[in-house]
């Protein structure tokens, strides 16, 4: 039947599951010792990339080639946002159990701090997921990667909100309602995210080429 031959869309879409599982295999295997979460979670969107935009078939080749060329930057991104990570999710706390234990001016006082770090930690969001897909395509100092993330995430909202649903909408489904969807886990939200963001990571990309052509042209 046409439906299963291998360029049908369905036999394609099956492919695309396959890898998705490959992968979230081997982003679970290389991200065991914690640190180096950066970097299987780089390799993971730049296989993912790779495969969106039917460039490579190689998946587990292209995935640890990624891991090795951007072991060191993507782990030192990866220890800066844990440590930033764990700070807010301190302070979050306690301010939370600091406003239920306060009256008065003091409650409103501990609730105004605490909304600003709630703002902080939506913006940390915003370069936790931009960040590494960053990587996987360009190179630039860890400070430039920082705030492209953010100025990306905040320009382009509406993506970084499905990016973040997709996410939410997994660890739902396999904390809450069917567990064994955890084999697809974090390689399906990168391969989805990786097509959500696929245009606009090209977009990065042809806007440096296309001012290089106009000065180019310019007499």
């Amino acid at each position: 039947m046409k439906i299963f031959s291998y360029e049908s869309k369905f036999s394609q879409l099956l492919l695309k599951l396959s890898y998705a599982c490959y992968l979230n295999l081997l982003w679970l295997i290389c991200s065991l010792p914690i640190i180096t979460i950066g970097a299987s979670t780089t390799a993971l969107y730049y296989s993912c990339l790779k495969i969106v935009r039917d460039e490579d078939s190689h998946v587990a080749a292209t995935f640890f080639r990624s891991f090795r060329e951007n072991f060191k930057q993507a782990t030192v991104l990866w220890l800066i946002l844990l440590a930033a990570g764990v700070f807010l999710a301190g302070d979050g706390y306690i301010l939370y159990h600091l406003r239920q234990s306060s009256d008065g001016a003091l409650s409103v006082m501990w609730t105004l701090i605490l909304a600003i770090v709630i703002a902080t930690a939506v913006i940390y969001v915003i370069v936790l997921e931009y960040v590494f897909p960053l990587l996987a395509c360009f190179s630039n100092t860890n400070t430039a990667m920082l705030k492209n993330a953010f100025l990306l995430g905040t320009h382009y909202l509406f993506a970084t909100i499905l990016v973040f649903a997709v996410h939410f909408a997994m660890f739902f489904v396999v904390v809450a309602w069917f567990t064994p969807l955890i084999i697809f886990g974090e390689g399906l939200c990168a391969l989805i995210s990786a097509w959500l963001l696929n245009g606009i990571l090209l977009s990065c990309v042809a806007a440096p080429e296309k001012e290089e052509a106009e000065e180019e042209a310019a007499p």
